[in-house]
């Protein structure tokens, strides 16, 4: 038995040897690398519009397919874009005087770009307007909007379209103007608007996902719903003043009385 661990152990040093006097184990051929089984899903940022693209295509959104309703018409937004990873991409805003659209609209298109990619998957595409009803008292998703508080550290003036750029900055909002980004069946990243009404800015987010080609190709709608017009469902979202979906009237958020 000594003596079969012995042999054992000289060939194992003279194998050792023997490599490296040959210049030891090959080296990796690195313009030729193994093929994975499992191909990447996404290629960050390279996936989604970049800051330039992202403005123009917010720029336009309010002339196509109709009135989109709310108390601007959807004129005056803040864009986000993150990755299928929710790294912030890109940061736009649709007047050319930063600050005339809602300084606080910045955190918030950050916020819903991160909430409608990190709850959305390559099967299940979920928009932040889809997550309204789920998320209030009773329901299912109670206590949702605790999640994934906002980095400060991704805070910024509303001239900035740079502080946050490829941090995960967090957020969750669970109402209208976040979707997930597609191409084909697979999820590439989130866009978030606002400026308006929420329910304007689902519609400004709707056009700009479309204009952009990245619009979910085979899978379930996470349009925007209305009970007064869609029938009750766990997912509808409240009317809000002046709201207009695909360019119709849809009816008016219900005014407050008995205070």
């Amino acid at each position: 038995m000594r003596t079969h661990i012995a042999a054992v152990a000289v060939s194992g040093v003279l194998a050792l040897a023997l490599a490296a006097c040959s210049g030891g184990p090959a080296t990796r051929d690195e313009s030729n690398p193994p093929q994975s089984g499992t191909p990447a899903r996404s290629k960050g940022c390279d996936d989604v519009p970049k800051a330039a693209d992202l403005k123009k295509l917010l720029q336009e959104a309010p002339s196509q397919n109709g009135d989109a309703g709310g108390l601007n018409h959807g004129k005056a937004m803040w864009g986000a874009i993150v990755d299928r990873d929710g790294e912030l991409c890109a940061l736009a805003v649709s007047t050319e005087d930063m600050a005339a659209t809602w300084p606080g609209s910045r955190q918030i298109a950050i916020a819903k770009a991160f909430t409608a990619n990190a709850f959305s998957s390559d099967t299940s595409p979920l928009s932040t307007a889809r997550v309204y009803t789920l998320s209030q008292p009773g329901h299912s998703l109670w206590s949702i909007a605790n999640a994934n508080p906002f980095n400060p550290l991704c805070m910024g003036p509303a001239n900035d379209v740079k502080t946050g750029i490829g941090k995960v900055c967090g957020g969750t909002i669970a109402f209208g103007g976040g979707l997930a980004l597609y191409k084909g069946q697979t999820r590439v990243g989130g866009l978030g608007v606002s400026g308006d009404t929420s329910c304007t800015d689902h519609e400004i987010a709707k056009r700009v996902r479309q204009s952009a080609g990245l619009a979910p190709n085979g899978l379930p709608s996470d349009d925007i719903l209305y009970s007064s017009v869609d029938g009750p469902s766990p997912f509808v979202h409240p009317l809000c003043p002046n709201t207009f979906r695909d360019g119709r009237k849809v009816g008016d958020e219900a005014p407050s009385s008995g205070y």
